[in-house]
């Protein structure tokens, strides 16, 4: 997971980030085209399509359509969202073969129930866990986002939503709020014995539980494969109201994410964040 500070969601609000120059990096960088191509890929695999025929798929902050065009190399029909223009700007450039549309997913998918086949995202959900404006609240925007993508898709179609999350809180957050939404499944992690290999996927189904993709480069490892589903009983040890130990690392790492959000400057997690100390004597 990224380092706090590097990350481009703290940098300021999508829009304004993914401005004209940083589109164009797009289109020229061919080490970020290639990775992006690959990310793409491996996404529609995880969607499990039928290969007898073209599905109709929503691409979920397409930016400047790179993830587009491998669904079209693939003989699908989609439709890309995202909140920028610099980055549509770019794709209406490169003469996409699919549908593009100005929107803000946090705002929800606004489509008909059971328009599409299946969804992908690249690099784009992370974006909702950070409060850009006063009114906005990330547990809202997330439950809006995976609520109305729910009803947008068929049933037994799938979501696959690569993401780079931040910490463990941000991950159970966005998780809790697809749980919440109606969806099923869980998170598939690519070597995960990797620090620059390492891929989350969040691969979510809409009706009946599926069998949950393994990741790739855990075949030779002896540990328990990098999968998690989703379970209703609470992962991190709370009090009976539900929060986070007083002083614990769960605490301590929510209330400098509250901090965070507020605007102030806050150290950067470390392993050593929250760390029992030894008494004085």
């Amino acid at each position: 997971m990224a380092v706090s500070g590097k990350r481009p969601e703290h940098r300021g609000p999508p829009e304004l980030f993914y401005n004209e120059a940083e589109a164009r990096k797009y289109t020229h960088n061919s080490r970020m085209i290639e990775i992006q191509s690959q990310m793409s890929e491996r996404a529609v695999e995880l969607l499990g399509l039928p290969e007898d025929r073209p599905c109709f798929l929503l691409d979920v902050g397409c930016g400047s359509g790179l993830s587009g065009d491998y669904l079209s190399e693939e003989g699908h029909c989609w439709v890309g969202m995202d909140i920028s223009p610099a980055m549509l700007d770019v794709a209406v450039e490169r003469e996409v073969d699919g549908d593009l549309m100005l929107a803000d997913m946090g705002e929800g998918i606004p489509f008909r129930p059971g328009t599409f086949d299946g969804c992908i995202s690249i690099s784009a959900v992370q974006w909702l866990c950070n409060a850009d404006k006063k009114t906005h609240s990330p547990p809202k925007r997330l439950y809006r986002f995976f609520s109305t993508l729910y009803m947008a898709l068929a049933r037994g179609a799938r979501a696959v939503l690569q993401l780079y999350p931040e910490n463990a809180l941000q991950l159970e957050l966005i998780t809790a709020q697809a749980m919440k939404a109606g969806f099923s499944g869980g998170m598939v992690v690519d070597y995960p014995n990797s620090a620059k290999a390492k891929k989350f996927f969040l691969c979510l189904f809409v009706g009946p539980s599926d069998v949950l993709p393994k990741g790739l480069g855990t075949e030779c490892s002896d540990e328990k494969p990098a999968q998690a589903e989703f379970v209703r009983e609470r992962v991190r040890f709370k009090n009976a109201k539900g929060l986070s130990v007083k002083k614990s690392r769960d605490w301590v790492l929510e209330k400098k994410e509250r901090r965070r959000r507020q605007g102030k400057q806050v150290r950067a997690d470390t392993r050593y964040t929250g760390r029992k100390r030894r008494p004085n004597f």
